[in-house]
C-alpha cells in the first residue's frame, strides 16, 4: 500500500477491524517511512448499482456523492467523519439489498433523508431544501413545521 503521505511502498498494519456489518476490513497501517498513519478499506467487489436520474438517464451508483452530499450538510455540526462514512455504508448497503442493478434516485434521497433525520435534524432540513428544491420560504416553513410536529 502507498503512503498517502510520503509515497513510500512499505507499511505495517496496525489494526484491522470488520466494518459495514462485516461487508468489509477497516484497516489501520503506519508508513515504514514517516511513522504517519492512514486507513484503508477492503471492499467486496459488487455489481455495479445503477441510479436512474429524474430525467430517465442512468449513472452507476456513487458513494462518494452521498459523502459530499452529507458533508456540506453536516458542515459544523457536531458529527464525525466516522458516522458520515457509517452513513454511507448503510446507504450502499441498503440499496444493495433491495434493489437488483437499478434504483430510482428518489429512493436513494428518500432513504438518505431518512438516515440523516435520525442522526441530525439541522442537517436533515439542510439536506432537505437543497434536494426537495425548496421555492421559496413557504415551503421551507412548512418542513420545518413538519419537523416540529413530528417531535411532538
Amino acid at each position: 500500500m502507498k503512503c498517502p503521505f510520503c509515497g513510500h511502498n512499505e507499511d505495517k498494519v496496525i489494526d484491522s477491524r470488520s466494518s459495514e456489518e462485516g461487508r468489509s476490513i477497516r484497516r489501520r497501517r503506519e508508513c515504514l517511512n514517516c511513522q504517519r498513519r492512514f486507513t484503508t478499506y477492503e471492499n467486496i467487489e459488487e455489481s455495479a448499482l445503477m441510479v436512474i436520474k429524474k430525467d430517465g438517464r442512468r449513472e452507476p451508483f456513487d458513494r462518494k456523492k452521498i459523502l459530499s452530499g452529507v458533508t456540506k450538510a453536516c458542515e459544523k455540526r457536531p458529527i464525525s467523519t466516522e458516522q458520515l462514512e457509517a452513513l454511507a455504508d448503510k446507504i450502499e448497503y441498503t440499496l444493495q439489498s433491495k434493489f437488483e442493478k437499478e434504483v430510482p434516485s428518489r429512493e436513494v434521497g428518500e432513504l438518505l433523508m431518512e438516515l440523516l433525520y435520525k442522526m441530525d435534524e439541522v442537517a436533515y432540513v439542510r439536506f432537505a431544501s437543497v434536494y426537495r428544491q425548496f421555492k421559496d420560504i413557504n415551503q421551507f416553513m412548512k418542513e420545518l413545521k413538519d419537523l416540529l410536529n413530528h417531535n411532538k
